[in-house]
């Protein structure tokens, strides 16, 4: 995964160009059930002079012999639905999997800069939230989860901002 640092002032839409060459991406990636992720990380200025640094990314999954395509967005950036502007909000939305296994669903978030002790997770049924702050780097992000589960058959463990929750499913 590469990262690319843009210097802006003003809007983020003019990054997000190059929508024939995603689209051609796509294509090659329904063809053969990948996965495409970009990112980007930008400084800007808000309406009162103040430094804001944008994050920004999204992952496209597609299965092999499928027709589904999903689209999962992560960082920062989010449109203001009243005005429709695009703003840069304190908090991140890490990118997230979550991988069927046999006996057990596996949710890994990526937090680049965070360790366990910094992590909060809480379980409400087919409801995950991963919280965690470290300084200035703050993420949060709500999930739902292909079914229920108990909070006493989930284990969490942390090792270089890549966050793994283990969910057992009843027996």
């Amino acid at each position: 995964m590469t990262r690319k640092r843009y210097e802006q002032k003003g809007n983020p839409g003019g990054i997000l160009g190059g929508l024939a060459d995603l689209v051609e991406k796509l294509g090659e990636l329904a063809e053969k059930g990948e996965q495409l992720s970009k990112n980007g990380e930008f400084n800007m200025k808000d309406k009162q002079g103040n430094d804001l640094k944008g994050v920004f990314g999204f992952s496209v999954k597609t299965c092999l012999g499928g027709d589904e395509v999903k689209v999962e967005p992560f960082g920062n950036i989010r449109r203001d639905k009243s005005t429709g502007e695009s703003v840069v909000q304190e908090i991140r939305e890490p990118m997230v999997d979550i991988l069927e296994e046999d006996k057990y669903i596996l949710v890994v978030a990526e937090m680049p800069g965070i360790g366990r002790e910094d992590i909060q997770v809480e379980l409400n049924d087919d409801i995950l939230t991963i919280s965690a702050q470290k300084k200035d780097k703050k993420y949060r992000k709500e999930i739902l989860l292909p079914g229920s589960f108990s909070q006493d058959k989930m284990t969490v463990s942390c090792k270089n901002g890549v966050t793994e929750i283990k969910l057992r499913m009843e027996n």
